[in-house]
């Protein structure tokens, strides 16, 4: 193969469309500060996604930093969360000087495993932090119910799950508030750029001050904030990417049944299913490489790339494990969640991606099959 096939690669508007949709910035020479289009970006995704109220940001990290401090928790409290996430999520947890406590996740969709919450609660304990994995919904109801018995915070990194729906219902109107991103790899992006769903207004003034320096007016700062304002150019890549939406969703869909007939019954190769069911976005295709392969998934991993398929250890190491947090939390028990982390490969799923370049992919795969 002349070129390499990358694990994802980002969906964009037509050229034109998105240059004729800036145009009007070189007459108000508006680029940031919530002007126009963050404001009907706004709009549109409150409807699109079915949710009450939603403060966009500059990316999805900043999203769920802020809603995290939104709530004002005491510093050195604990919010549970998984192990099993980008770096971000947990990153967000520390930099509000809290304490993450790891819950392990069900081998099943890689989602928090609601049963060992409880056991995980403490006096310190103020919030619960779970992923929507692989846009794999958590069980909502019983991470809820857990929730409201303790008193608890339950804010959703959806990071993953833009577009997921439980029945009619948007995820992101569950919990406290959930945060999306809106990142240049995601299955909706306005290059770099995030949202924080907010239940009410009163959640709302609050991510607006977080995110603008705590300014009211040009005389008054009522309170500490952060610089976390998406800007026109993202605002409007996001306006030009919503039209095309439906037309990404298909092709994604159409990649991983693709991938599901093609390697669905290959011996040691395992495709996780979600336990809840839901409106599928298909934002990723991860497999795990189990013992009966015959290849361990680094083996499988380096063959590939070796074949310029460059696919993701998605997540590896874990989160808790990652050399920043200093051993820190490598005593804690999390036999599934690293099990999963050892044998975790994504493989490449995009918008654009050909039948034939699938093909070669599940063709390698399969060539280790005896």
């Amino acid at each position: 193969m002349e070129k390499g096939i990358y694990v994802t690669r980002s969906s964009m508007p037509p050229y034109e469309e998105y240059i004729e949709a800036i145009k009007p910035l070189w007459e108000s020479h508006w680029l940031t500060n919530m002007g126009e289009y963050h404001q009907e970006l706004e709009r549109r995704l409150e409807e699109y996604l079915g949710v009450p109220r939603i403060s966009l940001t500059v990316n999805g990290h900043m999203a769920l930093e802020l809603a995290i401090q939104a709530f004002s928790f005491p510093e050195g409290s604990e919010i549970i969360t998984t192990p099993y996430t980008f770096v971000s999520t947990t990153h967000a947890i520390v930099r509000n000087r809290l304490e993450p406590v790891f819950c392990d996740v069900k081998e099943t969709d890689g989602t928090i495993d609601e049963t060992q919450i409880e056991s995980l609660i403490t006096p310190k304990t103020v919030a619960i932090v779970p992923v929507h994995v692989y846009g794999n919904l958590c069980n909502v109801d019983e991470i809820q119910k857990i929730a409201d018995k303790y008193n608890l915070k339950v804010i959703y990194d959806a990071a993953h799950a833009f577009g997921v729906k439980r029945g009619d219902v948007g995820i992101g109107n569950y919990g406290d508030a959930s945060i999306y991103s809106f990142h240049a790899t995601k299955v909706f992006n306005t290059i770099e750029g995030g949202g924080v769903v907010c239940k009410d207004e009163k959640m709302y003034e609050r991510m607006y001050d977080l995110k603008d320096f705590g300014i009211r007016n040009e005389e008054l700062t009522a309170s500490v904030g952060a610089n976390g304002k998406m800007s026109e150019f993202s605002a409007i890549m996001g306006l030009c990417n919503l039209n095309h939406l439906n037309n990404a969703f298909d092709a994604r869909r159409r990649a991983y049944e693709r991938y599901c007939e093609g390697i669905g019954d290959v011996k040691g190769i395992r495709i996780p299913v979600p336990e809840v069911e839901t409106t599928r976005n298909y934002a990723y295709f991860p497999i795990f490489v189990e013992d009966e392969y015959g290849l361990s998934r680094d083996e499988l991993h380096r063959k590939l790339a070796n074949n310029m398929i460059f696919a993701r250890k998605y997540f590896y190491p874990l989160t808790a494990d990652q050399a920043c947090f200093k051993n820190r939390y490598k005593s804690a028990r999390l036999p599934v969640a690293r099990k999963m982390s050892s044998q975790v490969m994504v493989l490449p799923l995009f918008e654009g991606l050909a039948d034939e370049q699938i093909d070669i992919i599940i063709s390698i795969i399969k060539e280790n099959i005896t």
